[in-house]
């Protein structure tokens, strides 16, 4: 950029000494000075144009950290503002959470109490329906006496899915 400009002052130097070269006389003036006699400016030399282009540097320079210092600021604005957008939503969604925990730990009883009513054979069958690992879930909150006369009820391979759910429930450790 510095030599964009210093280009630029050469540029306009020689067209201020070109313009002083044409000369036009009137009649009745004056004769035209000699040519030698006439001053030209001389162009800038490169230090001239090391010097011009090493004076205005640091200030570009400290221009360009200031503009960039005052885009990080309003980065950081935005960024702060995104934080506490988020950080309501998250809230949010932990109330949420903890809301459906408390009516699915009350549904669960609920639903547990209606299978544990039930016939077993008919239990079986309306579990054998549901999901396997909802049907699993029940009859681990059932009484383990009815719970196995249920399963009893309940088709083999079936019976089998829902065992091998409890079971993995059961464990303490992660297999994975």
């Amino acid at each position: 950029m510095c030599l964009v400009a210093a280009a630029a002052i050469v540029t306009l130097v020689g067209a201020a000494a070109r313009a002083e070269e044409v000369r036009q006389v009137l009649p009745g003036g004056q004769a035209p000075a000699q040519p030698a006699q006439l001053t030209r400016e001389k162009a800038p030399d490169e230090s001239e144009i090391q010097r011009f282009c090493s004076n205005i540097a640091d200030a570009a320079r400290d221009r360009r950290y200031a503009l960039q210092a005052e885009e990080l600021k309003q980065l950081q604005t935005g960024i702060d503002e995104r934080m506490k957008a988020l950080e309501a939503k998250r809230t949010e969604y932990e109330e949420w959470l903890k809301r459906r925990e408390v009516f699915l730990a009350r549904a669960e009883d609920s639903v547990v109490k209606i299978y544990a009513g039930m016939k077993p054979d008919a239990a079986a069958e309306r579990l054998a329906m549901v999901n396997a690992e909802l049907a699993a879930a029940i009859l681990m909150k059932l009484d383990s006496r009815k719970a196995g006369v249920i399963l009893n009820e309940m088709d083999q391979k079936a019976a089998a899915a829902l065992t091998g759910i409890m079971a993995s429930a059961a464990r303490r450790v992660d297999p994975s």
